[in-house]
């Protein structure tokens, strides 16, 4: 097993969250998203995708899904597929989730620990939920949390404030697309 520190995680850049957004903006996130996943793959660093899809019948939705039969990253729908526009590559490891965290009811812990890693950074929507709680369990798991700024939305520019002043200095950084490539090429 090769012992590595970092990996990236990138996290719902799913059509059905990213095509109710300002089309600049997805853009933006779209290219500073693969600009972290190149500095990865340059130093052979694993990138990990992770997404959310559900049944059409929301049997495995959360709560708020199934009571208000919110439709959404349906299994076999077009929303509930990666952005065309990402480096994504079938080698890479995809995770499904049903929740928030991106460590819910998932196999992320077993690889993380195949990989040795003991630092993620964080891309992908939305900052205030599915970012947030997969920072925090993170955090639990005593592993270091950094937010790429760049790479990081949300529908609730408030929240997202409000989450990014709660995490960062605490349980995360936020660092810019360059820092953390930077500080990559100097590991």
């Amino acid at each position: 097993m090769v012992m590595t520190t970092c990996c990236l995680i990138i996290i719902d850049l799913l059509n059905d969250y990213l095509d109710a957004r300002d089309a600049d903006q997805v853009r933006r996130l779209v290219q500073n998203t693969n600009s972290l996943i190149s500095a990865f793959r340059r130093l052979h660093l694993p990138v990990i995708w992770v997404r959310q899809e559900f049944r059409r019948d929301l049997s495995d939705a959360f709560l708020e899904m199934r009571d208000k039969r919110i439709a959404i990253a349906i299994e076999g729908t077009p929303g509930a597929k990666l952005h065309s526009g990402l480096d994504w590559r079938s080698v890479d490891p995809t995770i499904v989730k049903k929740r928030y965290s991106a460590f819910f009811k998932t196999e992320l812990d077993q690889m993380l620990m195949e990989f040795g890693v003991g630092e993620l950074v964080l891309c992908g929507v939305n900052t205030h939920a599915c970012i947030r709680t997969t920072a925090i369990d993170a955090y639990q798991r005593d592993l270091r949390v950094i937010l790429a700024a760049e790479c990081i939305g949300s529908y609730d520019e408030e929240h997202e404030r409000v989450s990014l002043d709660y995490m960062n200095g605490k349980i995360a950084k936020v660092a810019t697309v360059s820092q953390i490539s930077r500080t990559l090429s100097a590991s």
